[in-house]
């Protein structure tokens, strides 16, 4: 009886011992488990961190570029707004100026610009200034630069462009060139040996004035939409201001971001 106590005490013991192994190596699993769950939970939090350090980073980066942008924006607008203040001063100074003159002078009240009819300057399809031409020119052009070249608006004007137009009637080429030779004749005749200007003053006249020719590319048209020949055969005295150059490249930097 003894023998068989022993045995079955020995028994108890061997499955006591093995259940607690095997207890062990469950645990051993569930904090291997366990663990293996949180490193990869750390790894997912850390590139989920990592991601959003990097969105923000470039959130942040894209709210500088947009209040750099609103800065040029607002840059851009504080400059048009001068140049809108500029040339409707010189608008007006032209106006004041030519209101007790005998010439039929219109100032554009948007651009500035003044246009002469071509049958008061040139016969038809000449390019030869006519004596009334001439006459007229006498007392336009020291007039305007006048106003041009006065203290308060010297500095704001980069160029004075004499444009040469035709209307529709012959060939582009042919419309090209005289339109070319009556804007240089008006030149040559108020920038050469007329004695319309003198000195300094004319040297400085003559660094501010290009001739150019525009054929029939700017065709004036009556209410019906039909070409307007006689108002399209004129030649157009502009001025062009020097904030408009820094706007055109800061319109073509804008454009390009």
């Amino acid at each position: 009886m003894k023998k068989v106590r022993g045995k079955k005490k020995f028994e108890e013991q061997t499955f006591w011992q093995s259940y607690s192994d095997m207890m062990a190596a469950v645990l051993l699993v569930f904090v291997l488990i366990i663990a293996f769950t949180i490193i990869q939970a750390k790894v997912t939090y850390e590139q989920k961190e990592a991601e959003l350090k990097t969105q923000n980073e470039a959130l942040i980066k894209q709210n500088e570029e947009i209040l750099e942008y609103k800065d040029q924006v607002k840059e851009q607008q504080k400059q048009l707004d001068q140049v809108v203040g500029i040339r409707k001063k010189i608008v007006q100074k032209l106006n004041q100026k030519f209101s007790n003159s005998k010439l039929n002078v219109t100032v554009d009240p948007e651009t500035g610009s003044i246009c002469f009819d071509s049958s008061v300057l040139f016969d038809y399809s000449k390019y030869t200034l006519k004596k009334s031409g001439k006459k007229v020119l006498n007392e336009f052009f020291p007039k305007y630069f006048d106003v041009i070249l006065s203290n308060d608006i010297k500095q704001y004007v980069s160029e004075v462009i004499i444009e040469g137009h035709t209307d529709n009637h012959g060939s582009y080429l042919y419309n090209l060139d005289l339109s070319q030779k009556r804007a240089f004749a008006v030149s040559e005749y108020c920038l050469g040996d007329s004695k319309m200007f003198s000195g300094k003053k004319l040297e400085t006249v003559r660094e501010m004035v290009t001739a150019n020719g525009r054929s029939y590319y700017e065709l004036k048209r009556n209410a019906n939409g039909k070409v307007d020949a006689n108002a399209s055969r004129r030649v157009e005295i502009k001025f062009r201001l020097t904030e408009e150059e820094m706007i055109g490249e800061m319109s073509d930097i804008l454009e390009n971001k």
